[in-house]
């Protein structure tokens, strides 16, 4: 399963990255999320149980949290629930649109031949719907508040 979600914002590209990479602020600007627990803390590593909704259903899962502050990457890998050994990646580039923010989500189920059956309910209706939420909801929050300084 491979889904790809992108969206261009318009405000420093690092303010957009730190605010991604901060799993603390995600409840406050991410209404779909319910929670993200810390279950170790780190300055570019952290583990966490995470929880959202879709369209009223809940769901949480387990992440290890990798931010590389050189690459303006933020890596997610998902150890435990469904998406066990997700790969998830948050890519910043800077284009003549604003900053173009990408969330690429890999993965192989763990039964293959189940897949054809579950790509469309897992990586359709859950992972591709709730990435595409976060990066539109990120872009609100990034953008009002670089029009905030700037005003």
């Amino acid at each position: 399963m491979n889904k790809t979600n992108f969206i261009f914002m318009h405000a420093p590209k690092t303010a957009i990255f730190e605010a991604a990479a901060n799993l603390d602020l995600w409840p406050k600007i991410l209404p779909h999320y319910r929670y993200v627990r810390f279950l170790e803390r780190g300055h570019d590593r952290n583990l966490v149980i995470m929880a959202a909704t879709r369209s009223g259903i809940p769901i949480s899962w387990t992440s290890e949290q990798i931010i590389d502050r050189d690459k303006f990457e933020i890596h997610f890998h998902h150890l435990k629930a469904w998406t066990k050994g997700m790969r998830v990646v948050w890519t910043f580039s800077d284009t003549p649109d604003g900053v173009l923010v990408t969330i690429s989500h890999d993965s192989r189920f763990r039964i293959p031949m189940l897949a054809p059956f579950v790509d469309p309910i897992i990586g359709d209706f859950f992972i591709h719907h709730i990435a595409n939420k976060t990066l539109h909801c990120m872009k609100d929050y990034v953008e009002t508040r670089a029009n905030e300084v700037t005003a």
